[in-house]
């Protein structure tokens, strides 16, 4: 039999960290005016891996008010656009 974990709590609230964490830095760095990103050249600056900044730039370009992400273009890696809203 194969057992199975349920995501805890503390998953969900590292989770809720990371989202923030990118979101606050995206905000910093869109306040001068547009920016044009790869997530494997910020992923050191924010901590994150390319692969987890991926995944949560999709939920921020929907629950991110604040901010205008938009997938804008790819080759050999997305590059996103991030505006203030």
């Amino acid at each position: 039999m194969s057992a199975t974990t349920q995501p805890s709590a503390t998953d969900d609230e590292d989770a809720a960290s990371k989202e923030e964490r990118l979101k606050t830095f995206l905000s910093q760095k869109a306040a001068d005016g547009e920016l044009y990103f790869k997530s494997k050249f910020i992923a050191d600056e924010v901590g994150l891996s390319p692969k987890e900044i991926g995944a949560l730039m999709v939920k921020l370009k929907d629950s991110a008010g604040e901010l205008e992400i938009e997938k804008w273009s790819y080759t050999s890696a997305t590059t996103w656009r991030i505006e203030s809203a």
